[in-house]
């Protein structure tokens, strides 16, 4: 015979309680939208990323607040600039960072919860035109 682990329908256990001590300590370990979107732009601006774009996405998406979309020269300044960006999101606490494309280059995609950094190279970032599909008008978007 298997013994379950679950609780027994009898019990019941306070799952409020620790699911909002769990969120508060995720709010915690995380710093907020803006501090974070303020540490990248910083970075990019260090590393000469071109035509730097940030979408204020709130209100728009449910999950981030800001995207930014950026253009590196070649291959190897897209690889430079995402790294450095990781790099620094890592060193202010945000553990849960995921990128996309590190191996080609040509597009990556760095995901840290509030704030989404596209980084492309100038061919595949006229490709794409993220720019056009996330804004209403011209004005919406931000130039840096």
């Amino acid at each position: 015979m298997s013994k379950s682990v679950l609780p027994k329908a009898t019990e019941k256990a306070p799952k409020t309680a620790r699911k909002t001590s769990t969120q508060a300590a995720a709010l915690k370990a995380q710093p907020d939208a803006d501090k974070t979107l303020n540490m990248i732009l910083s970075r990019l601006d260090d590393m000469k990323a071109e035509e730097t774009v940030t979408i204020d996405l709130r209100g728009k998406s449910a999950f981030s607040d800001y995207m930014i979309v950026t253009t590196g020269r070649a291959n190897r300044h897209v690889g430079a600039i995402a790294e450095n960006v990781a790099k620094g999101l890592k060193e202010t606490g945000i553990k849960s960072i995921h990128i996309e494309g590190l191996p080609n280059c040509d597009w990556v995609l760095i995901d840290s919860g509030d704030v989404i950094v596209h980084v492309f190279r100038p061919e595949v970032r006229e490709f794409y035109n993220l720019e056009r599909l996330w804004t209403q008008s011209p004005t919406a978007a931000k130039a840096i």
